[in-house]
């Protein structure tokens, strides 16, 4: 297959249309860009704190903490409002367009942020909104070009690359900040970026993500047409199959946010855990979630066992993790509510994102970034309440985040009626992962 994006783009794309399957080189770009807009999330999330403690020197911890929360969910706004519209434009004009696009402004945004002081706290609130806008353009476009180019019985494999190159962004992202602590003094970097390990942190997020808009621009296809007569079962059912996704996406992510920020607030409970300890427990939750990954797809579980058993096995984990979160009572027990919520997450998200890439072809962008959409608005509402319950009642917060949990778990256990009819929601039988002939 051609990677050529000159005069070989136009054979490439019928290639790709035709063939319905990706190379390893376009796959790993792919990935790739997925890894860098998670690690240049999780590098600046443990730095959000005494970022705005420099700029707020006088505000209260109460304040600082809902300002973290407020930023957070700006961010997660972002995506609410651009996935829903990159979906519809990666639809309609080419989903390669719009990935390039997305590329080009969460660079962009980035950039600006090197300047703080300039800007102000307001100024930090856009560009995070203009940088989870932009990165809502390569949320839900790489899943669905996966999902549409990826034959059936494949399909279940390349989706673990990609959450899991995800997993290993946000793991990855705050050893970032190791990275920016040896090059602080370096007169390469002071005169730039101000001898400041943040604005290091950001230049170098930055410049990986240029990196994966260049190599996508010569390795991808400049425009992908979709010429796919697949329409699934009824609009109806289809949209009602969506919708339901979506929902269980946003409550889960919603949940996630909250937890998240609860874990980088527990240094004002615990005054003896350090930024150092707080950073490992994020990589913990990032291995747990990349460990049931693996088992998720590499074990072919999802072609085999019932969905709801899966997503049910999810959320019970995830609701006994904040229980114990929520009534710890040393580092040991914060570490093991940390794995427990993680597992459970974990194990659901990915299940949700597996089942919405049976969606027509057509429909893919639609989709997926419906997906990201739910995911955005529950990041967003998740921080913004957590930021707030965490600075009013602390620890307890994490009681209150099992609710939308157990609430879901409910609907889960009761019987098919109250749960879309079709079978090809969620169970794993009937999702198009058991064809084994490549188109």
């Amino acid at each position: 297959m051609s990677q050529s994006p000159s005069s070989g783009s136009s054979s490439n794309e019928i290639a790709l249309t035709n063939h319905a399957d990706l190379s390893v080189v376009q796959l790993s770009w792919l990935a790739a860009a997925v890894f860098v807009v998670s690690a240049g999330y999780g590098a600046l999330m443990p730095l959000i704190p005494d970022w705005l403690r420099s700029l707020m020197s006088d505000a209260d911890p109460q304040v600082l903490s809902r300002h973290v929360g407020y930023l957070s969910g700006i961010y997660t706004a972002g995506i609410l409002m651009g996935a829903p519209l990159w979906g519809v434009l990666a639809d309609r004009l080419g989903r390669t367009r719009v990935l390039l696009v997305g590329m080009v402004g969460y660079v962009a945004s980035l950039l600006f942020l090197l300047r703080p002081d300039s800007i102000g706290v307001v100024g930090i609130y856009v560009l995070r909104g203009a940088t989870g806008f932009f990165v809502a353009a390569v949320v839900p476009v790489v899943p669905a070009l996966v999902a549409q180019y990826t034959p059936k019985a494949l399909r279940a494999k390349r989706f673990a690359w990609l959450g899991a190159m995800s997993l290993l962004g946000f793991l990855f992202g705050p050893g970032l900040n190791a990275i920016a602590d040896r090059f602080v003094g370096l007169s390469l970097f002071n005169e730039p970026l101000n001898g400041s390990s943040t604005n290091i942190v950001i230049g170098l997020s930055a410049a990986l993500g240029a990196l994966m808009m260049l190599g996508l621009a010569i390795n991808l296809p400049t425009h992908t047409t979709i010429q796919d007569t697949e329409m699934g079962a009824a609009d109806e059912s289809a949209m009602r199959q969506s919708l339901t996704l979506w929902l269980l996406n946003g409550v889960v992510m919603f949940v996630l946010a909250g937890f998240e920020l609860g874990i980088m607030l527990q240094g004002q409970r615990h005054p003896e855990l350090t930024s150092r300890e707080v950073s490992i427990m994020f990589a913990e939750c990032s291995l747990v979630m990349l460990g049931v990954n693996a088992v998720l797809f590499f074990t072919s579980l999802l072609e085999r066992a019932d969905s709801r058993r899966v997503l049910v096995a999810g959320m019970t984990l995830g609701i006994a993790g904040l229980i114990v979160m929520a009534f710890h009572t040393n580092q040991t027990w914060m570490y093991l509510g940390v794995s427990l919520t993680a597992a459970g997450t974990g194990i659901v998200l990915p299940t949700v994102a597996y089942l919405a890439a049976g969606s027509a072809r057509p429909r893919l962008g639609t989709a997926m970034g419906g997906l990201a959409a739910a995911a955005g608005f529950g990041q967003t509402l998740g921080s913004a309440v957590a930021g707030w319950m965490f600075g009013t009642v602390m620890q307890i917060s994490f009681v209150w985040l099992s609710i939308p949990l157990i609430a879901t778990l409910t609907i889960l256990l009761i019987p098919s009626l109250w749960w879309p009819a079709n079978p090809l929601l969620l169970t794993a039988s009937s999702s198009p992962t058991i064809t084994a002939s490549k188109p």
